[in-house]
């Protein structure tokens, strides 16, 4: 029996506690439970370090929010310390290859921030740098104002790069010492609202989901200067639905080969093969994701297994993955997961 340990980050909003553990037998391709890991108010985004000794979860509280760090043991947590200087709450954290950084976005106080990590105990030391965003878009209801979404590192990590929703920007950064500096400027479609990016296997392209307009931007970034040009776009929703949709997560196969973008209002995960050395992309399917409002999924680390959380229906549903086509089928298997929002997995290395 192979079992996977998985961490789920919710809101705290109704029932959810904070990190739920969720655990995975891909030889019966089943979901086996979900339990309590730590409870850490609307902690939204997890993710885990590259060694895979420690979790970091957004965490709500002290001015605004900011980050706690975990130690993980046999799946479960204990909870290391905090770091709440933020002013507002961040909805996405990464972590750097070295572990000596994390980097969050503030969807509210449209700020990208970085911090410092001790990465042999895994605790945070301290809130490095802010950079502030400004500006609007064309949805008066949306892009108000500037909203961060999305903050981590090229391939490479010789650039950091942030989505802002609210003003339509993919914004490149250098790190000096302890200093973030804006190198480059990608500007979207207006109203797009970019959410989330993926980079290909080669670094030399990214996927960007838009919330606003369910599409998957395909970008050529220059590894050199930070620049990013946009090569195609493909939407993730049939063109006939015209109700409320909102694009969510976006992920990519290890091998490069297909690329999935999550939908919430249509509740589907959009599946693409990607072609022309990862210059664009083509549809393969959209398939219904069985829950409503899939905030985030991810791939196990078998890659045969796609899991998806959903906000509204409170539950973690499992799909197989064929690896050949990208199709996914339904598992039959799910775990209730009050308020989910974010899917990890240990690759259990």
């Amino acid at each position: 029996m192979t079992i996977y340990n998985g961490f789920v980050g919710t809101y705290t909003k109704q029932d959810g506690k904070g990190v739920y553990s969720i655990q995975l037998d891909t030889d019966k391709g089943e979901l086996l439970s979900a339990d309590v890991a730590a409870e850490v108010n609307n902690s939204t985004y997890v993710t885990i370090s590259d060694n895979e000794q420690f979790l970091y979860a957004v965490e709500k509280g002290g001015k605004g929010g900011g980050l706690a760090s975990f130690k993980i043991t046999d799946g479960q947590l204990e909870k290391l310390n905090d770091v709440l200087e933020s002013e507002g709450v961040p909805c996405h954290v990464t972590v750097n290859k070295s572990g000596t950084r994390a980097f969050t976005a503030q969807y509210h106080t449209g700020t990208a921030e970085m911090y410092s990590i001790d990465a042999e105990s895994g605790k945070l030391i301290d809130l490095l740098d802010v950079a502030t965003h400004i500006g609007t878009g064309p949805n008066v209801d949306r892009q108000e104002k500037a909203h961060t979404h999305f903050f981590g590192s090229t391939l490479d990590e010789r650039f950091v790069v942030a989505i802002d929703l609210g003003t339509d920007e993919v914004i490149t950064y250098e790190i000096a010492g302890e200093d973030l500096l804006k190198k480059a400027v990608f500007n979207t479609e207006p109203g797009a609202g970019p959410r989330h990016l993926v980079f290909h296997p080669s670094g030399k392209v990214a996927y960007v989901m838009t919330e606003l307009s369910n599409e998957v931007l395909v970008l050529a970034f220059n590894r050199n200067d930070g620049m990013f040009e946009c090569l195609a776009s493909h939407k993730t929703i049939p063109a006939s639905f015209t109700e409320n949709s909102q694009g969510s997560a976006i992920r990519m196969s290890k091998d490069g080969r297909f690329l999935y973008a999550g939908n919430r209002g249509h509740n589907s995960i959009a599946v693409f093969e990607v072609i022309n050395d990862g210059r664009d992309v083509t549809l393969v399917e959209i398939v219904s994701t069985k829950g409503d409002w899939p905030r985030d999924f991810d791939l196990d680390p078998t890659e045969q297994f796609l899991a998806v959380a959903h906000e509204k229906t409170h539950n973690v549903v499992l799909f197989k993955r064929n690896a050949e086509t990208g199709r996914l089928t339904p598992a039959n298997s799910e775990v209730n997961v009050p308020e989910g929002v974010c899917v990890t997995f240990l690759s259990g290395k």
